[in-house]
């Protein structure tokens, strides 16, 4: 144990010596700022706060998600929160947002305030470009910590993924079995680790059921956005793609509205596939085929693997990866390519234009 030394503390805070000891001593007659501010100054010097300071946040579990506009970050959000508070923990919520708070100041204000570990649902750490030093620091601090989806080398942690390969497999076979060839993939930046092995899942899966191996014109990388659905719909389509891959469930709702504002059906002329199973998913116009992520699976491991670590157990070092399940909607129908028009023809109708 490293006890604060009063006057550095006080430097630190920009308070006053008596200031400290009364928060240290968990006294009455301070201002919260001022006492989040003696704490702060106690974390980032090293020391070791008091026992009753740490026992007062020790049922405190800080969880960062990127935002809650896609109805899957809710979903992790809520299976977190039901499976800690099934073990008498509490989550501090972090959602980013455009110009909002950073995740790094996320991650700073929870260890200000003492939680006694961090889950991050598809963070800084699945970005590539993004720098790991800040994982490394929060580890070698002592503070546990588990990340899901995007796993990344070099973080002495657990991390928690959906099986991207394989799911994009069960998708690519799924269409196939009904006649398409001509499949495109529209997924986010390529920097982000899911969209890196959903890639690469789409290539091998291409190669193997479907017999192609130029794939460059079937992908599409855009954002994981309804707009960026529609965007990477409309580059996929001009392909003469007759089978849409989507990153997410909103993308797909984005590409479906590129498919109707060009005089085409979902599923008669161009069938969409999603990507999350995300609530409500079942009710669109048309029920939309999607890959169903493990949320509930994956958030009880995340739960389990943090609280060993708070417990003082040794949590798995690797990562756990979670195999998806392919939900076969309506928005996905059998289909054969045309030699010369190169549309989708529903078995049994006659294509457009012939």
């Amino acid at each position: 144990m490293r006890a604060p030394r009063l006057a550095d503390v006080a430097a630190k805070a920009g308070v006053s010596e008596a200031t400290v000891s009364r928060v240290l001593n968990d006294k009455p007659g301070v201002a919260e700022s001022t006492r989040i501010a003696v704490l702060a100054a106690v974390d980032m010097l090293g020391y070791d706060r008091p026992a009753k300071l740490r026992r007062i946040s020790a049922g405190l579990v800080g969880l960062v998600v990127p935002e809650l506009v896609n109805p899957v970050f809710p979903a992790f959000a809520q299976a977190i929160e039901c499976a800690l508070a099934a073990r008498d923990f509490t989550p501090v919520l972090g959602t980013q947002t455009p110009g909002g708070i950073a995740e790094d100041d996320y991650l700073q204000m929870m260890c200000d305030r003492g939680v006694a570990g961090i889950i991050l649902v598809c963070g800084l750490h699945a970005d590539t470009t993004a720098d790991l030093d800040r994982y490394v620091d929060l580890r070698r601090r002592g503070m546990p910590l588990v990340l899901i989806n995007g796993y990344r080398e070099g973080i002495d942690t657990t991390f928690i993924s959906c099986d991207d390969v394989g799911g994009i497999h069960q998708i690519v076979s799924h269409l196939v079995d009904s006649g398409h060839r001509r499949i495109g993939v529209t997924v986010g930046p390529e920097r982000f680790v899911t969209a890196q092995r959903t890639i690469t899942g789409f290539r091998q899966a291409m190669a193997q059921l479907a017999g192609v191996d130029a794939v460059t014109d079937l992908i599409a990388t855009t954002w994981y956005t309804v707009e960026g659905g529609a965007q990477g719909a409309a580059q996929l389509l001009d392909a003469d793609c007759t089978a849409l891959i989507c990153g997410s469930d909103i993308m797909a709702l984005g590409a479906i509205q590129e498919v109707r504002r060009r005089g085409l059906r979902v599923p008669e002329d161009i069938s969409v596939v999603g990507h999350d199973d995300s609530p409500l998913m079942a009710f669109t116009d048309p029920p939309l085929t999607t890959l169903r992520q493990d949320v509930d699976g994956m958030s009880q491991a995340a739960v389990a693997a943090l609280l060993d670590e708070i417990d003082g157990r040794t949590s798995p070092r690797a990562e756990l990866v979670f195999r998806p399940e392919l939900v076969v909607r309506r928005s996905t129908s059998t289909a054969v390519v045309s030699a010369l028009h190169r549309r989708p023809v529903v078995l049994g109708r006659t294509p457009r234009g012939a």
